[in-house]
């Protein structure tokens, strides 16, 4: 398979330098990219991490063999801070057109000129050019020991989902019959991006199952199914298409001696293998890759790198962290999702129903600035394997977790209305910036803003905010 080339940046960044590319006076215009480098399995990525505009008269004047071009101190300063930073470096410009758009002979002739100086320059990284119409993006990306990669998609990441490429993409007419009735909301371009799309469901107890039943009967096409767990009795009523066979409920019963209890354990469906099956029921087509541990494995966050989005439902803060750390390191939007029940601790009784369903970007939502990452709880949970594998939903350590499916469904269909307007396109500009809180209890739902801080680790622009490869993600073992 030949490897693809892509790039990601905010929604913010790309309007920023649309609005200096395209000003409305129909000429050419410059700046420069530095970008973070991640390796997946399908190709490199580059992140966008600093946009530097170039200034008229200054940084970008009359070419001596093309039209525009930028100065070479302006070059050199931006390779530099490059080559320290390990990034990539990127010159940027523009040419007419629309939705196609190509580099011209001149300018490759340029890069073939200047490239191989540039990558002595920055000492290890990749360099390369982009250009630019309103609705297209070209880019020839040279790597150290001579390859030499064209750009396959740029994909803009905010409320909604922006891809651009070289020349507009051929839409298969796809399975419109079968999902007729959704293709008369987002059409059958929207169902072939859904086809496309990869998703990453990080824990598959009552919120995860449901959620991949959803997405299943959506058509997205790729899935990566993270547990380390398998079906248990009390587990059968939350999960969908679980049975007491999956659960080994006649071998885990208590009059059961203890070998065969442990021997029924062993034995019983891993929740992996139970979601793999319901998405295979739903939609045939659909590739499912599993992985039977937590999430801060290495092969894990590999399989991730290639998403396109990440359902957390899982509720340890260890998952938490690491989920903060892919989306604003990779720049790979994602939901955290969760339901707390409050009970009394002297009579019992049920106080107050919260769920929660958190739109985390590289732009808003980040978990350390809203304090839902605990210290306390990464501690407790790096104690042991089994403090870790706790999913708590109330106050006291040594209660039970309730779960009950009508409630994870709030929050599992949220999520996943959530990704289907962002990946199709579908959702407002200023939609889905903050966290949904709901009181089911009371019928009340709250808006809550998200808070941002620019010192922050993950989110600021001093921390691995689009750092690809380059920055060490917390906890992996």
């Amino acid at each position: 398979m030949k490897q693809r080339c892509e790039m990601r940046m905010t929604r913010s960044m790309y309007e920023e330098l649309s609005a200096h590319l395209f000003p409305g006076d129909g000429d050419e215009h410059g700046a420069v990219i530095q970008a973070g480098l991640l390796q997946t399995r399908s190709g490199p990525v580059l992140t966008a991490r600093a946009l530097v505009l170039a200034e008229e008269g200054k940084d970008w004047v009359p070419g001596k063999r093309g039209y525009r071009m930028l100065l070479a101190r302006f070059i050199a300063k931006q390779a530099r801070l490059c080559r320290d930073e390990k990034l990539v470096y990127l010159a940027v410009h523009n040419h007419g057109g629309n939705d196609s758009v190509a580099f011209s002979s001149v300018d490759i002739e340029s890069h073939e000129r200047g490239f191989p100086a540039l990558l002595d320059l920055v000492e290890g990284m990749p360099v390369g050019s982009l250009v630019f119409a309103p609705n297209a993006v070209a880019g020839d990306i040279w790597f150290p020991g001579g390859e030499r990669l064209t750009l396959d998609r740029l994909v803009v990441v905010g409320a909604k989902r922006k891809v651009l490429r070289p020349r507009p993409e051929r839409t298969a007419a796809g399975e419109a019959g079968r999902f007729d009735r959704q293709v008369r909301l987002f059409g059958v371009e929207g169902q072939a991006i859904l086809a496309g799309s990869r998703v990453a469901i990080i824990g598959l107890g009552g919120v995860g199952s449901l959620l991949v039943e959803l997405l299943a009967r959506l058509g997205v096409g790729q899935f990566v199914l993270v547990d380390p767990d398998r079906v248990d009795p009390t587990n059968v009523p939350r999960l969908v298409d679980a049975t007491s066979w999956d659960a080994m409920a006649w071998l885990v019963g208590k009059p059961r001696p203890q070998w065969i209890r442990k021997l029924g354990r062993r034995f019983a469906t891993r929740k992996v293998d139970l979601s793999r099956r319901a998405i295979r029921r739903a939609n045939r087509k659909a590739r499912v890759e599993r992985h039977f541990s937590v999430m801060e494995k290495p092969e894990v966050v590999a399989a991730i790198k290639d998403c396109d989005f990440i359902f957390l439902a899982a509720d340890g803060h260890r998952a938490r962290r690491l989920f903060n750390a892919l989306v604003h390191q990779y720049l790979i939007p994602g939901v955290q999702m969760g339901t707390r029940i409050q009970v009394d601790p002297e009579s019992g009784a049920v106080i107050d129903v919260h769920t929660t369903t958190r739109p985390v970007s590289p732009a808003k939502g980040c978990m350390l600035c809203n304090q839902a990452v605990s210290q306390v709880r990464l501690r407790e949970e790096s104690i042991s394997q089994e403090m870790r594998a706790g999913q708590r939903y109330v106050d006291e350590n040594d209660a039970p977790a309730p779960s009950v499916i009508t409630l994870n469904a709030l929050s599992a269909s949220q999520a996943a209305n959530d990704f289907l307007f962002y990946i199709t396109g579908l959702a407002h500009d200023d939609a889905f910036g903050g966290t949904i809180q709901g009181r089911p209890l009371w019928r009340g739902l709250r808006f809550v803003e998200p808070r941002a801080d620019g010192e922050c680790p993950d989110c600021g622009s001093g921390g691995r905010s689009a750092r690809g490869d380059h920055a060490r993600l917390p906890l992996i073992e």
